[in-house]
């Protein structure tokens, strides 16, 4: 398995995954903007699955890599 590779599991995860708290409460882990992310990033990641995915959509969307979850949504949801 290449290493570089992207776990199909988290990018699913991600596009399917609410935030359960904070003021962007019931959005998509995937949708959250990237300021949020940074500020969670520089303060500290939540514990367990939440924070992991986070830090997951964060090194996505810094490394401009979000129209790949943009077109898996497209797949997820027609």
């Amino acid at each position: 398995m290449d290493p570089a590779a992207p776990n199909k599991q988290i990018l699913i995860d991600l596009i399917t995954t609410k935030m359960p708290f904070g003021k962007f409460q019931g959005r998509l882990i995937a949708d959250l903007p990237e300021f949020y992310l940074v500020w969670f990033k520089n303060k500290s990641w939540p514990p367990g699955k939440i924070g992991y995915l986070m830090q997951n959509c964060y090194e996505i969307k810094i490394q401009g890599m979000e129209p790949i979850l943009k077109e898996l949504k497209k797949v997820y949801y027609r």
